[in-house]
């Protein structure tokens, strides 16, 4: 018997309509704004609020156009590589497609880590010691893997509310913080003495090393984009959501950073869960030590959110470039049941759990979760590279003048090249600057080793399917 080949059409009216503004505003919360990147610019000192400036008007702002522009000129299931598919080719746009997935394999892992290192703060300062105890760490991050996979396989009208949950439990839990830094502030000053001078940027290899990070932080407005087929009306929510989510967003990077610095100094800080060090002691400083356990607790909540924002947003790739033959055809599958791309969560999560423990190996804690960050951020760009490259091409096409529906940047030509080429420039230098070790890791060489060979062997896996598939469509 020959197995009936549906048209990639007819795979995609099986997906549901399911998500709403409040859904996209708190999913986009959920998936770029991190208590561990306050953590980490905490960790780098003052010089990080100019950097957070800095990073917000020549990235995030720019880049909040180009997808907004994009995913309303086309609002179709899987986002990113579909643009660079149209702009530049099948070619290119499995190679966009591949590393934008591929680089969650690494980024789950860091970003488990650090959700399960900020996880211990909910039973109090006692278990701080918990937030470098590997077995705890790594048993944390995979219940939390196992729970976002679990969520968004059965359904999205289900996994949403897991992401409504986590953009509301990363928020309120940071505004909490803030508000537990400025009663200390008020009352017996700070522990940072902040002056102009100190905040501007101070380069460094530490500094270098973390400018990718922040970068970084910044960067998953577009992922939303690639469930363009599961959202009602996409191209009138879109714009609201994105710009909203984006201005609360960088509001809060800065002002939770200046929270944690007024509660530890920042050598102490702990670059995964710094955040948790500083309202522990400031709750407890406070006499109200039931606030940092509430806090921990919700964003214990946010950051499982994270994980299936992640999980439901990116694993919508590979499911359409399934679709189209480029990968085996089973990551085009939707589950008969629950309506969802199955193959490609359960594949996403299983080698995430493979580079989570492969990561461990002769590193300490820091170093497993710095090698793991630098080569997320690395793939992660490639793709960056191709949305700005696309937003430049697509440009002249007539859709962009007739299709009254789409948000386009404004200023014409010289608008959408300042945006994309601003872009351009900063995950270029992102891309460069994440090969440069950390001052404290305990082998440069050997850290440099992982991080190059985990990434050329992602990308050459890569194009081995790509030309795997190629061959099976010419059939």
């Amino acid at each position: 018997m020959t197995e009936t080949i549906q048209a990639p059409s007819e795979v995609k009216q099986q997906l549901r309509r399911v998500m709403g503004f409040w859904d996209v505003l708190l999913f986009c919360i959920a998936t770029v704004l991190g208590p561990r990147w306050i953590a980490a610019a905490a960790r780098n000192g003052q010089s990080s609020i100019s950097l957070w400036i800095l990073a917000a008007v020549l990235f995030f702002v720019p880049t909040a156009f180009v997808v907004v522009e994009l995913s309303t000129r086309f609002p179709e299931e899987g986002g990113l590589y579909v643009w660079t598919k149209m702009a530049f080719g099948d070619f290119h746009g499995f190679v966009a497609g591949w590393t934008y997935w591929i680089y969650t394999v690494f980024y789950f892992p860091g970003l488990l880590l650090a959700s399960a290192a900020m996880m211990v703060y909910v039973g109090g300062a006692g278990n701080a010691w918990l937030a470098e105890n590997r077995a705890f760490l790594l048993t944390g991050s995979f219940v939390m893997l196992f729970i976002a996979v679990f969520l968004n396989i059965i359904g999205l009208h289900i996994g949403k509310w897991l992401q409504n949950a986590g953009g509301v439990g990363t928020y309120v839990p940071l505004m909490m913080i803030v508000g537990v830094a400025l009663v200390l502030w008020s009352r017996q000053g700070s522990v940072t003495h902040f002056t102009w001078a100190a905040m501007l940027p101070h380069w460094n290899w530490d500094t270098v090393n973390f400018w990718p990070q922040l970068a970084f932080a910044f960067a998953g407005l577009e992922l939303v984009s690639a469930m363009s087929e599961e959202v009602r009306n996409p191209q009138r929510i879109f714009p609201r959501a994105i710009f909203a989510s984006g201005a609360l967003i960088a509001f809060m990077y800065i002002a939770g950073t200046v929270a944690v610095l007024v509660m530890l100094p920042s050598e102490t800080v702990d670059p995964k869960s710094g955040v948790f060090q500083a309202i522990t002691q400031g709750s407890t400083a406070l006499r109200m030590g039931a606030v940092g356990i509430i806090a921990a607790l919700l964003v214990t909540v946010g950051n499982a959110g994270g994980v299936g924002s992640t999980v439901a947003g990116v694993a919508r790739i590979p499911f359409i470039v399934g679709i189209d033959r480029y990968l085996p055809a089973a990551f085009g599958k939707i589950h008969p049941r629950w309506k969802t791309p199955y193959i490609s969560i359960l594949v996403q999560a299983g080698i995430s759990g493979v580079i989570l423990l492969v990561a461990q190996i002769n590193e300490n804690t820091r170093g497993a979760y710095q090698i793991l960050v630098d080569a997320a951020t690395i793939l992660y760009f490639i793709p960056f590279i191709y949305m700005y490259a696309a937003a430049i091409k697509l440009y002249a096409r007539p859709d962009r003048r007739e299709n009254r529906s789409a948000v386009v940047i404004p200023g014409g030509r010289l608008g959408v090249c300042l945006a994309a080429g601003l872009g351009l420039i900063v995950v270029g230098a992102g891309i460069v600057l994440s090969f440069v070790p950390p001052g404290d890791s305990s082998s440069k060489l050997l850290f440099e080793t992982k991080l190059v060979a985990g990434t050329v062997l992602s990308v050459l896996l890569g194009l081995i399917l790509y030309y795997r598939g190629a061959k099976s469509r010419a059939r």
